[in-house]
């Protein structure tokens, strides 16, 4: 737990030093409980654990002060339904809805989203800076947050 003002305590002291040493154009993924995490971070990026918490609370809190990529067209992205679940019903998940809520008010304007393929996504997150492994419980509840620039002040 972070005991700073104004930082949320949500945002662990090794989440928040991952965060700063982010350049432009790394890769943050916030992972539900049934990514791999462990397996995929044995290829290089950082394991952060933020077991207990959901996405939605991590990603308001990590948009406080993580500047998403304005020179990539979709500077967030979302792990895609796999066709087997399509066929069986299944359609965008919720949570989905409230990340691009979360993301485009912390941003003050609209953001693209995109959407990857889910071996797409394992073989991206396994170049990412980082993977926070959450306890989100939502399925196809992953994103990735592609870092952006912060302007000369």
């Amino acid at each position: 737990m972070v005991v700073l003002k104004g930082v949320p305590r949500i945002l662990s002291p090794q989440l928040l030093f991952a965060m700063s040493r982010m350049g432009h154009g790394d890769e943050l993924v916030l992972a539900d409980v049934n990514f791999p995490s462990s397996s995929v971070c044995r290829s290089g990026p950082e394991e952060i654990r933020a077991d207990g918490h959901g996405i939605p609370e991590l990603l308001e809190a990590i948009l406080k002060f993580f500047p998403l990529d304005t020179y990539v067209k979709e500077p967030a992205l979302l792990m895609q339904v796999t066709p087997s679940d399509v066929e069986k019903g299944m359609k965008s998940p919720v949570v989905w809805d409230k990340y691009k809520e979360i993301i485009n008010t912390a941003e003050g304007h609209q953001i693209s989203v995109g959407t990857i393929e889910r071996f797409a996504f394992y073989e991206r997150a396994k170049k990412s800076f980082a993977v926070v492994a959450t306890g989100e419980t939502a399925l196809y509840g992953n994103i990735i947050l592609v870092k952006g620039a912060l302007p000369p002040e």
